[in-house]
C-alpha cells in the first residue's frame, strides 16, 4: 500500500514522503480499516514537527481522524493507531473505539466530524454549559474546530459572534451562521465584541487561538462568563491573571477532548449519538473546503500548519475516492 511517512522531525511538506509499505498488522483489540477519507487536523502538523504531546517512534505517519471500512463493510469513524496513521491507504485502530459513521454525511464530512465536533461540543457544553440566549464568541471562527464551535452553538441556540482573519474566511464565517463576524485584521476586536454586546460582553468564549485572543477574551468575558481554552494555533502559550478573573467574576476553563477516551469514554459514545442526530436533522454539516488525493496529502498538511485554509481539508487515500476528487 501507499502511505506517508515521516522519518524525520520538521515542517510537514519537508519531512513527509510518500512510499509503497506493507500493510500494518493489526494487535489485540485492533482492527485493520480501509482508509476511505482522512481529516487533516492540526496537531498532525504538530507532530511532524515534534511539538504534539504524543510522540510516535519514527518513522510514523501521521494522519490522527478518518472515515474507514472493516472487512465486513461497514463504515466507521475512527482515531488511528499511531504510527500507522491515516494519511495512507489502510490504518488500524482499536475495535473498542470505533464509531458509526453517519448517514447523513459523506466519507469527507464523517472523517472530519470525529475530534473538532467532539472539541467543540465538549467545550461548549461539558465544560462552559452554554444555555439558549447566551452569546457565544468563537476565535478562528472559519477554521476547522472554530466552524464546528460556531454551528454547535447555533443549534444550542445562542448567538454567535465569530472572529476570523481576513476578508475570505470573515465571509465563511458569516456563511456558517455567525449572527456577527469580526475581521481582525480590519477591526478592532474588543470594541466591536462590546459594540455587538452592548458593553456586556460574551457569556461564554470558545479559545482554540492562544496569544492575542485570549488578551482579547478576558477583556471581552461577561459577568459570571466562561472562557474555554481549547489549543493555541499562534503558538504562543498565554498567562492568565488569575486577579483579573477575581475582580471581574469570571472562569477559565482547560478542555483536553483526548482524556475522555480514557476518563470517561461513555461520555465520547453519548457525544458522537447527539453529534449525529444533529448531523441527521441538518443542523450541523462539517465544512469541508477540500478533498484532495492521497499524493496532495503533504502539501495539504502544510497549508493547514500554516493557517491558510478555511474548514477542514481532507485525504482521499483510496484509489478510486483519490481519481474522484
Amino acid at each position: 500500500m501507499q502511505a506517508w511517512q515521516v522519518h524525520e522531525l520538521g515542517e510537514p511538506g519537508e519531512v513527509m514522503r510518500l512510499a509503497d509499505v506493507g500493510r500494518p498488522t493489526p494487535g489485540e483489540g485492533q482492527v485493520l480499516l480501509r482508509v476511505r477519507a482522512a481529516n487533516i487536523n492540526f496537531p498532525d502538523a504538530l507532530m511532524c514537527r515534534g511539538q504534539y504531546q504524543v510522540r510516535p517512534p519514527l518513522p510514523f505517519t501521521p494522519g490522527v481522524e478518518i472515515c474507514g471500512e472493516t472487512e465486513d463493510g461497514r463504515r466507521v469513524i475512527a482515531n488511528p493507531a499511531l504510527p500507522h496513521g491515516g494519511f495512507a491507504e489502510y490504518a488500524v485502530a482499536d475495535a473498542a473505539a470505533l464509531l458509526p459513521a453517519p448517514d447523513a454525511l459523506d466519507d469527507a464530512e464523517a472523517a472530519a466530524l470525529h475530534i473538532g465536533y467532539q472539541t467543540a461540543w465538549f467545550a461548549l457544553h461539558r465544560r462552559a454549559r452554554l444555555e439558549a440566549g447566551e452569546t457565544l464568541l468563537v476565535h478562528a471562527a472559519a477554521g476547522g474546530v472554530g466552524s464546528a464551535a460556531v454551528q454547535l452553538g447555533k443549534a444550542a441556540g445562542a448567538t454567535v459572534i465569530g472572529v476570523a482573519g481576513g476578508a475570505g474566511k470573515a465571509a465563511v464565517a458569516r456563511d456558517l451562521g455567525c449572527d456577527v463576524v469580526i475581521d481582525r485584521r480590519e477591526q478592532d476586536v474588543v470594541a466591536a465584541v462590546k459594540e455587538a454586546t452592548g458593553g456586556r460582553g460574551a457569556d461564554v468564549i470558545f479559545d482554540p487561538v492562544g496569544g492575542e485572543a485570549y488578551t482579547q477574551s478576558a477583556r471581552t468575558v461577561a459577568f459570571e462568563g466562561r472562557i474555554v481554552i481549547v489549543g493555541f494555533a499562534s503558538g504562543t502559550i498565554p498567562s492568565p491573571a488569575l486577579n483579573h478573573a477575581l475582580i471581574k467574576n469570571y472562569a477559565v476553563l482547560g478542555l483536553h477532548w483526548g482524556l475522555y477516551n480514557t476518563q470517561n469514554p461513555k461520555l465520547v459514545q453519548h457525544c458522537h449519538e447527539q453529534l449525529t442526530g444533529l448531523a441527521a436533522r441538518g443542523a450541523i454539516k462539517p465544512l469541508v473546503s477540500e478533498r484532495v488525493p492521497l499524493a496532495g496529502a503533504a502539501e495539504a498538511v502544510q497549508r493547514v500548519a500554516d493557517g491558510v485554509t478555511t474548514g477542514r481539508v481532507t485525504v482521499l487515500p483510496s484509489r478510486e475516492n483519490g481519481a474522484a476528487a
